[in-house]
């Protein structure tokens, strides 16, 4: 998810401000398509998740769009999963269909598979250890994506989910009843002391993260282009027909070896035809982060499929410098045939229309493509500008640096956490030595991707 490097200083928050100061685009959307006819499938691919896959399917069965299909997709767990899953939805009446692997293949291949042999017009990915807790989210997303035919993916606020929301959700009747009735399962996470402070320590710095990305990064992006990088993988809703035409076009050229994060890599193709991943901010999933000890695998794998997606989609990345062709197009006041023709065929108003299409990408780039020139930059730039600081013992410099950073991080955090500003203040200062490592590891992950793009020539990635 977290595709932008957490350092305020950076052009990402000049993005983000100039995206609230400009506010949304005001075309009053009028699609052609009724989202309630649409048809909707959920995937849930799960690999060892029978501690959540229970609390999963609770959440999913409250929701107020009933979908036409639920398929798990058991991806040669080793535990229980597809036989708790089974016998929960059996016992509260929900059809589901489940899907078992005797080895595991990667979510990948999995969310590529259901795209081809589903006949939905949507298809939900949910992970296994993800709850719902909006009970519209479904409904949600699916009517934000028939608000305009750019619009191919969608997610809403992601938050990480608490030991007091898991024992909450214990409480509720089904599973309460279920439990009962099946002493055998359990949806506990037997954990020492320890175990349990790191996964506070987790939460809390993902917590901080989370608020600073949705809230403010992901916000103005929303409000400037329409559209954030990626979708949060956890909980998304996707345009079938687009997925399933990304995957026709690439499997032929690199087959399932994608990237390390399957959702940052569908967004960017997305993207690059000129559609729009967007965030909803009035509904809410909670999802299992890894413990402190496992951030940095983590944190690699978003990390490294920001620079590997950069890498296949270079023509995205140069958007800032074709922007100038555009821009002179327009100063000259002679729109181009394609944009005229573009304009004839426009029936519906779509907020942030732009012409689809590769060759308008490899012509004029993206207004998305900003965003991810800057963000690679900061990506790059903004580990090394400190460790040379270190380096060349320039302590001073690197005080105000990180001092003048922390004010003003803390500052944004107070301003978005409107109700808690200053419980996350004093949640974003206890986990900044976190953030600043997590920083000085892009370090590593970048040089572990350039090895593999030019030394190893080693491009196997997929999830």
């Amino acid at each position: 998810m977290a595709t932008n490097p957490y350092f305020v200083l950076s052009p990402s928050t000049i993005v983000s401000i100039l995206g609230l100061l400009h506010g949304p685009d005001k075309t009053v959307p009028k699609p052609l398509e009724d989202w309630r006819e649409a048809t909707v499938d959920v995937v849930i691919p799960a690999l060892n998740e029978e501690e959540y896959i229970v609390l999963c399917l609770d959440s999913l069965a409250k929701q107020t769009l009933k979908p036409n299909q639920i398929i798990l997709v058991d991806d040669g767990s080793s535990d229980h999963t597809a036989e708790y899953a089974t016998k929960f939805a059996q016992s509260i009446g929900l059809d589901l269909q489940v899907i078992k692997r005797d080895h595991p293949i990667g979510k990948t291949p999995t969310v590529k598979r259901q795209a081809r042999e589903s006949e939905s017009d949507v298809e939900i990915i949910l992970d296994g250890d993800t709850i719902l807790e909006s009970e519209n989210y479904l409904e949600r997303l699916v009517q934000e994506l028939y608000q305009g035919a750019g619009i191919a993916s969608a997610c809403g606020v992601v938050l990480p989910m608490r030991e007091r929301d898991r024992l909450a959700l214990r409480e509720d009747a089904p599973i309460k009843k279920f439990l009962t009735e099946n002493p055998r399962v359990s949806v506990e996470v037997h954990q020492n002391w320890l175990h349990r402070f790191d996964r506070l320590i987790t939460n809390i710095y993902r917590g901080v993260l989370y608020m600073y990305l949705q809230r403010f990064i992901y916000h103005g992006q929303m409000a400037f282009f329409g559209s954030i990088i990626n979708p949060v993988g956890c909980a998304v809703a996707y345009r079938r027909k687009f997925v399933k035409e990304l995957f026709d076009h690439y499997e032929p050229i690199l087959g399932d070896d994608l990237t390390n994060s399957e959702d940052i890599f569908i967004g960017f193709a997305l993207m690059e035809q000129g559609y729009r991943n967007i965030q909803l901010t009035d509904v809410y999933c909670r999802s299992i982060e890894p413990e402190v000890q496992n951030l940095p695998k983590q944190i690699y794998l978003w990390s490294s499929s920001f620079l590997q997606s950069c890498y296949y989609f270079d023509e995205l990345l140069r958007s800032p410098f074709k922007g100038i062709k555009r821009y002179l197009l327009h100063r000259r006041g002679k729109p181009s045939a394609e944009e005229t023709q573009g304009r004839e065929k426009r029936v519906a108003q779509e907020a942030y229309r732009q012409r689809w299409g590769m060759d308008h990408t490899l012509k004029y780039g993206r207004p998305m493509g900003w965003v991810l020139f800057m963000s690679l930059v900061e990506k790059l730039f903004f580990p090394v500008a400190l460790i040379l600081m270190m380096i060349l013992q320039l302590w001073e410099p690197l005080a105000v640096t990180i001092l003048v950073e922390t004010i003003v991080s803390l500052s944004i955090l107070a301003i978005i956490s409107e109700g808690q500003r200053l419980e996350m203040v004093l949640k974003g200062l206890l986990v900044t030595p976190i953030r600043y490592a997590t920083l000085l590891f892009d370090i590593i992950t970048t040089a572990h991707v350039a090895m593999d793009l030019w030394i190893k020539k080693d491009r196997r990635w997929r999830k």
